[in-house]
């Protein structure tokens, strides 16, 4: 008897409204049937796909999914009560009940949609452009598209984005995605001297000791898959997509490199592969004989899905011990700044880890310990 798939329900806040999320292992065939589903849409953010927290979406749950998987309605339920019996916070910022998308926004963000999938814009791309929009049109919905200006902008930076304390990246996001639309719909260009935009905040990457990677790699060692899949990712400084996306023939071991094809920015880069985790890969694939995916998930032939990687490394950082809050990018980050501080010239870690700009490498040169750890404090000759 074939296994039942588990569609997990939770409660989420996105972008200041309560949601239903629905959580699960990669599946086309759900997607599929997700995205027909009023109003459901995939958060890059919170990577889940989401839906209006109502009687009706769950019907709709109810309906499309019965006989296919199973709905688990528990954390639902929990968080539902422990916010029923929570007490009032001192200071709320003001959550706007926004309304539905008109007839007209909603054609022409449709057109913006479409357009955008013919210039070949990435999928999250897409979604993240036109989840933002739908959101400032939903905002002035009592106002044509075409008069959206400058002021318009400035109003729901304050009004909704700054009330709701949303971050700097979302609003960028949205003065992009505005711009966008009223070149390629409205067919004519905002200011951009006039547009209220963040400064720019320059966030150093979380690294990892070579200790702290060893020591996870260590805690996989009962897993051969799940091993494979995090020490991969640290010895080729991968994004999750591209581990995911990886398929047997993107693994050259005579010649000891990887191929990452469509990649961030829509290019293909060759990357070294060291012979250790050459030795690693090959002793995965005897026990495990994948057939298209280097990584697959429960059905076979199917793509392990980044939700299960991420909570793959969030149970091995826990058993070896350490409560910094990980992230599959950390091990990336950590790849570089080891590399760098291995004395691997900057223009070569560019190339490996993709980066169109050199400015976004030399970010690396400031979390390096290799020549800080050698100045000596002052704090030394002090005599106490």
């Amino acid at each position: 008897m074939a296994k039942q798939i588990v569609i997990t329900l939770r409660s989420v806040t996105y972008q200041g409204e309560k949601r239903i999320a629905a959580e699960f292992d990669y599946n086309p065939e759900f997607i599929g049937l997700l995205k027909m589903i009023p109003g459901c849409s995939w958060s890059r953010s919170l990577r889940v796909w989401h839906m209006p927290d109502s009687k009706e979406s769950l019907d709709y749950l109810f309906g499309t999914f019965r006989g296919k998987a199973w709905l688990d309605l528990e954390s639902l339920k929990r968080s539902k009560s422990e916010a029923s019996v929570q007490a009032k916070p001192v200071f709320q910022h003001p959550k706007i009940r926004l309304p539905d998308l008109t007839r007209e926004a909603a054609e022409k963000l449709e057109r913006l949609s479409q357009w955008m999938l013919s210039k070949r814009y990435s999928e999250n791309s897409i979604r993240i452009y036109t989840d933002c929009l739908r959101t400032f049109l939903r905002y002035f919905n009592e106002k044509s598209t075409e008069d959206i200006t400058n002021d318009a902008i400035i109003q729901f930076n304050n009004d909704y984005i700054l009330a709701n304390r949303y971050s700097s990246s979302y609003q960028n996001q949205v003065v992009n995605a505005i711009k966008l639309f009223c070149r390629v719909v409205e067919q004519r260009h905002l200011d951009p001297e006039l547009i209220h935009r963040p400064k720019n905040y320059k966030k150093l990457p979380n690294v990892l000791s070579k200790e702290e990677v060893t020591s996870i790699l260590k805690a996989a060692e009962p897993n051969l898959k799940h091993q494979a899949m995090l020490a991969l990712i640290y010895s080729c400084g991968l994004r999750r997509s591209e581990m995911i996306n990886l398929t047997l023939n993107d693994v050259d071991s005579k010649r000891g490199l990887l191929l990452v094809k469509n990649s961030k920015g829509k290019k293909d880069r060759v990357i070294p592969l060291s012979s250790r985790i050459v030795d690693l890969l090959r002793a995965y694939y005897n026990r495990y004989r994948t057939e298209t995916w280097l990584f697959e998930g429960w059905e076979k032939g199917e793509k392990y899905s980044d939700r299960s990687l991420e909570e793959v490394l969030k149970k091995y950082t826990k058993l070896a011990g350490i409560t910094k809050p990980v992230t599959l990018h950390w091990l990336r980050h950590s790849y570089a700044t080891h590399l760098l501080e291995n004395g691997t010239d900057l223009r070569f870690i560019q190339e490996i880890l993709g980066h169109k700009s050199s400015k976004t490498t030399e970010i690396y040169t400031h979390v390096s310990t290799r020549h800080i750890q050698q100045i000596k404090s002052p704090f030394d000759d002090l005599e106490l």
